[in-house]
């Protein structure tokens, strides 16, 4: 259903302060040595107020630990003589329930913490977000490099969507996706799913927005940008006329923390970036006779763009996910970022 970009809360400014150190991954366009007149000095000003005011780039180290204890030689002694003293006065099957208990809490609080050490996303950072996503894994998609197409959907349109008929990745026109170097990145999570390693460089992050600013600019009849709608932070692209049913017509967004994106494509093109490496479906995109899921069914995770070889196929994969989200092919201008 067709819906305004106002009810999105959308806006096409510079959401984040452009980087002037540059390293060699991604190289944004060099300014001219002029003598800048009053007005023109007048609107560096403005604009500088306007940066401090936007909000901080930060990047965060995603870890994941698993359930360890270490005992010395004192806290060894302590808990055997607790467990001859409980056998002694306490009911086999009291001691074998404590024992359960204490496994069960130690094993909640280590996964409980991992769950807050991937930061902010769609579900509260909560006690409660917590519960909630253990529900949503019971639910789980097991395996997210099996294309949608072959767990018996139709491949031309899954869902209440009008078209497009085919993806846009492999048509004749376009030049061939091409293979991903190196092995996945080990991903984790639900709702936040993240990367844990092979993180995008800040560099090509910043590059990645300033191409998504300047596409919104540059076809603001169509398009624009705020922040994500499932994920309640960071840059989300966003259609002002969707074609085809997403939260609030977004198409993409890009997370703040490990720089990989969420995307709603066609399943053509969904199955072309799996193949090849360049991501993965999202866990709920499976289906349950229960209740509907919180994401649509062609939700794919992108990874983090690593050299601007990379942002330059990140970049045609969202042009990808426009044309399933407005069934319409959206060129992108790479401002020579890649």
């Amino acid at each position: 259903m067709a819906m305004s970009l106002t009810q999105a809360d959308l806006s096409t400014h510079s959401l984040v302060a452009e980087s002037r150190s540059q390293s060699q991954c991604c190289h944004s366009p060099t300014t001219q040595s002029h003598t800048l007149g009053f007005d023109e000095q007048q609107q560096q000003q403005q604009q500088q107020q306007q940066q401090q005011q936007q909000p901080a780039y930060f990047s965060v180290t995603i870890r994941q630990d698993s359930l360890t204890i270490t005992l010395d030689g004192t806290s060894i002694f302590l808990l055997s003589t607790s467990l001859i003293l409980a056998l002694q006065f306490l009911q086999p099957a009291t001691v074998a329930l404590a024992i359960a208990t204490i496994t069960a809490v130690l094993f909640i609080h280590n996964d409980y913490q991992n769950f807050i050490k991937l930061g902010p996303g769609g579900t509260p950072s909560t006690f409660g977000g917590y519960l909630r996503i253990n529900w949503l894994k019971l639910w789980a998609l097991r395996d997210p490099f099996k294309p949608l197409d072959e767990e018996g959907e139709e491949k031309n349109g899954p869902g209440p969507g009008p078209g497009p008929e085919q993806g846009l990745l492999r048509q004749k026109h376009r030049e061939p996706l091409p293979h991903r170097c190196g092995p996945r990145p080990q991903v984790v999570g639900i709702a936040p799913q993240r990367q844990v390693n092979q993180f995008g460089s800040r560099e090509c992050y910043l590059a990645l927005r300033r191409i998504l600013e300047h596409h919104a600019l540059a076809h603001g009849a169509e398009i624009g940008v705020g922040t994500s709608c499932y994920e309640k932070h960071g840059m989300g692209l966003f259609a002002r006329y969707p074609v085809n049913d997403t939260c609030q017509g977004e198409i993409c967004h890009v997370h703040n923390s490990d720089h990989s994106l969420h995307m709603n494509l066609h399943p053509d093109d969904a199955r072309e970036i799996i193949e090849k490496g360049w991501g993965q479906r999202h866990p709920l995109t499976s289906r349950s006779f229960l209740f509907k899921m919180p994401v649509p069914r062609q939700f794919t995770m992108v990874y983090a763009p690593r050299t601007r070889d990379e942002l330059k196929v990140v970049c045609d994969i969202i042009e990808a996910a426009g044309w399933w989200v407005v069934a319409k092919e959206i060129r992108m201008d790479l401002l020579g970022e890649a």
